[in-house]
Order: C-alpha cells, then structure tokens, then sequence
C-alpha cells in the first residue's frame, strides 16, 4: 500500500504589537498564511520567517517596534515587517537594511506574498488548515470585531489619518456574518474596534443591506442592535460622543449591549481641546453623562486623556481634575503628550517641561485611582456577572487588599483553586479583573455569577454564588 506522506509546512513567527486594530490585522493575515498551509511557530527557532507587526502612533512605540525588529533579525534573521511603522520604510531599512520586507498597515496581500517568497508554502488538498471562523490571537471566549478602518478627525496630536486613511466602513452584513462565525466558534464577547466606532457607516451614507431577511442600516446604533441580537456579550470602543449616541443606551438598559462605553475624551478643558481640534462643550458632556446614567444606572464609562499638551495651563490642568471628580468616570487611562512626527500640536507654542508632565499624570492617575476605588467599594456585598479568562488549580491561595481575600470574610471557603474573569465593566487587558476563590470547575468562557466580597483601587475579589454558604 502507498502511503502519501505529508511534507511539514513552514513555519511562521509572529510579533503583533500596538492595538487591538493592529490585533486584528495579524489575525486576518495569520488566518490567510494558515489557509495557504502555514503553521505557526511559538518561538523564533522554530520560525522559517518572522512577521513583526508595528505600532507607529508614538514615537516611544516607534522604538518599541525598532527593537523588537532587531530582537526578531538577532534571534532568526528573517524578517518581514508590517503595520503602521511601515509606513516609514526607510527608517526602518536605514536601521535595519536586512529586513525581507517591508508594508504598511492593513496591506494584507502584499504581506502573505512577502511571506510566500520568504518560505514558500507547501500546497496540500489533504489538510483544511482554517476554521471558518478564522484564526484568532485572543482567547477563544473573546473576540475584537472590526467595523471600520481609517478616521475623518483631524486631532493636532494624532497622526493615524496620514497612516490609515480616512474612514472606510465595513458593510454591516458582513460584519454580523463574521460575529455570527465567531459566536458558533465558542467566542461569549464580541469587542467592536474602530479608530471612530460612532462615525461607522457615515462613509457610505449608512447605505443598508439584507441580513436574515431584513434591511440593516450601517449605522452604530443599528449594528449594535443587531450584534446584540446575536446573544454574546457586546462592548463597545472608541465612541465619540455624538448626539446619536444617546440611542445606544437604551439598548444597554435593554440588556442588548453591554453597559459600557469606551470614550476618549482627551482633555476637558475648553482651551486645550480647541487646541486639540476637538469638540469643546464639555458642560453638555457632563449632562449627557447623567443622563444615560439615568437610563442605565449601571454603565461603566473609561476614558483617557493627555496631559502636559503644548499651552497646557495649571488652570487648564485643574479644570480638568474638577471635571473627572464630576464626571466620575469608572476607569481612566492618561498619557504625556509626547511630539510625533507629523502631528500638527509640534507647532503649538509654549510647550509643557517634561517634569511637569510627570507631575500632572501622577496627580491624574491618584484622582483616578481614588474615584476607581470608591465605586469599586460601592460594589461589595452586591451579586455581578463575570467572564472567566482563565483558572489557575495549581496556585497557592491568592491574597487580596489588606488581610488577604482567601483570610477574610470568609476564611471557612479557603480553596487552592482559583480564577480570574472579567465583569461587564471591564474590557481585557485595560480595565480591571474579579479575583474569585472557590472555583473549581469553572473553565475560561464561562460566564458566573459571583458575589462581590472585597475590593482595591482596580479590582474586585468574590465566589460565585453556587461556593456561597447560606
């Protein structure tokens, strides 16, 4: 008998740096190599070719991503870059002239080819490499679902329209058809990523399409309607306050999305977003905010902001402190105004000492954890949902704030067996986590009620309900 024997495909490293958008393009491309028969290599010594995808925003993520081509190019030598750096190819070829290949972001053909020369794939019919749901870099429970691409703002401080163009929506049967994929995939979250989530579909005039029988407009509010319908969790980012977002939050209220919202508000200060080229009604804002709390009291907004912006003022700074102790957003992210090539804000006059930066974000970042903390401690004793990420059976009991969670309140439930997830407040890996004892038998994906026993500035601890003695 003849037995046909497979010849090993190649392999291919990965380095997939920046946002959850430059995520999402190492997915799209890894799911393309993987269909042509590729496999995926978890270190550099077992990579045929490494794919370094790079973030450009920042001139310290451009060195980040500077270095981790050099460690790809010392540790494998064969080097293909992507993403938003490579729009700056000839940085990259004076530092790095050994590179095979260099691309811009979302260039996802030129990127397999500069792969395919750099290992050629190995045709099989006898192998079905890809799932339909596609290939995926998170967990198989969560999944970042892109609706659009580019941006129509023009903020003094960002650079991304010259790196990824204007918006360019995605038609919204195609969106719910891939989030319908990834549901029967085993994904329980669906993360909605945009660079203006709240702009989606103004692009192509909202122009509708056909899904399941019924015209469903490109629209924020319709999509998020319709994901929702769907049964996974639905989180929302990158949303400007437009007026229509207030439509959104009945549908939070309804159960249908998430009661979260992920809005960068930048500054609050009217001067500086005027000089950020920013809207600037920042009264207006803080009503809206009641507003939807209002309608849904349990909404969770994060946010981030920048400090020490050229003309920054120690006014400008205070109104901004004063506006968060209103506003009481739930979690916030600040970072220093650090100059970009490109941005317009290079030219703005009287720039902030980097000393004063510092001392501004230090103070942000206390306010912050100071507000985190109180509504965090206003959730203790209540029952929430939460999203296992992941189990750890072989962890020694876990401490929590002060006397430790697995020592108090209830020292009778001590358990080796631990678990830590996620409620609808928290998006992963920016917002905070639910530290919970007693949870054996529970696997990532599960989605639990827990009881909230304790807190600290960022996280919550608890057991689910089913470890609760009566």
């Amino acid at each position: 008998m003849n037995v046909t024997t497979l010849p090993k495909p190649p392999r291919v490293g990965l380095v997939s740096l920046g946002c959850p958008k430059a995520l999402v393009d190492s997915e799209r491309i890894m799911t393309k190599l993987r269909a042509d028969g590729y496999d995926m290599s978890p270190d550099y010594a077992g990579a045929d070719v490494v794919l370094v995808n790079t973030c450009g925003f920042l001139d310290s993520a451009k060195e980040e991503s500077l270095e981790a081509i050099g460690e790809a190019i010392a540790e494998n030598g064969r080097v293909v870059v992507t993403g938003c750096l490579g729009n700056e190819a000839e940085i990259i070829r004076a530092r790095f002239p050994q590179v095979l290949a260099v691309t811009g972001p979302q260039q996802y053909e030129e990127v397999v080819a500069a792969v395919h020369e750099a290992a050629p794939p190995i045709r099989n019919a006898f192998i079905d490499l890809v799932p339909e749901s596609g290939l995926k870099l998170t967990p198989r429970h969560y999944s970042y679902i892109k609706i659009s691409e580019g941006c129509n703002h023009r903020c003094a401080f960002c650079i991304i329209p010259s790196i990824r163009g204007d918006l360019i929506s995605r038609r919204p049967d195609a969106i719910l058809r891939e989030a319908e994929k990834l549901i029967a995939a085993g994904t329980e979250e669906l993360l909605v990523i945009s660079q203006d989530t709240s702009a989606y579909g103004v692009d192509i005039r909202h122009q509708p399409r056909m899904w399941q029988g019924r015209e469903i407009r490109a629209h924020m509010t319709d999509l998020a309607r319709e994901l929702g319908m769907l049964g996974a969790w639905v989180r929302l980012h990158y949303v400007y306050p437009y007026p229509h977002v207030d439509n959104v939050i009945p549908l939070m209220a309804e159960g249908l999305v998430l009661p979260y919202l992920d809005i960068p508000f930048q500054h609050a200060s009217p001067k500086v977003l005027r000089a950020m080229r920013r809207p600037a009604n920042d009264a207006k804002v803080l009503e809206r905010i009641r507003n939807w709390r209002t309608i849904a009291p349990e909404l969770a907004i994060r946010s981030s902001f920048v400090v020490g912006f050229p003309g920054e003022t120690e006014e400008d700074f205070q109104y901004l402190l004063n506006w968060l102790q209103e506003a009481q957003l739930d979690r916030v992210g600040a970072f220093k105004f650090e100059p970009v090539e490109g941005a317009a804000a290079n030219a703005l006059p009287d720039p902030v000492p980097e000393e004063l930066k510092q001392e501004r974000y230090e103070r942000i970042m206390a306010l912050s954890a100071r507000i985190s903390a109180d509504k965090l401690a206003a959730k203790v004793g209540s029952t929430i949902d939460v999203l296992i990420d992941r189990v750890d059976e072989d962890a020694a009991p876990a401490e929590g704030p002060d006397k430790g969670h697995f020592d108090a309140p209830h020292p009778e439930h001590h358990h080796d067996v631990g678990a830590t997830g996620r409620s609808k407040a928290d998006a992963p890996e920016i917002d905070g986590e639910v530290h919970l004892r007693d949870a054996a038998g529970l696997k990532p994906g599960d989605i639990v009620s827990v009881k909230v026993e304790d807190s600290d500035e960022h996280d919550l601890y608890g057991a689910p309900i089913s470890s609760q003695q009566s």
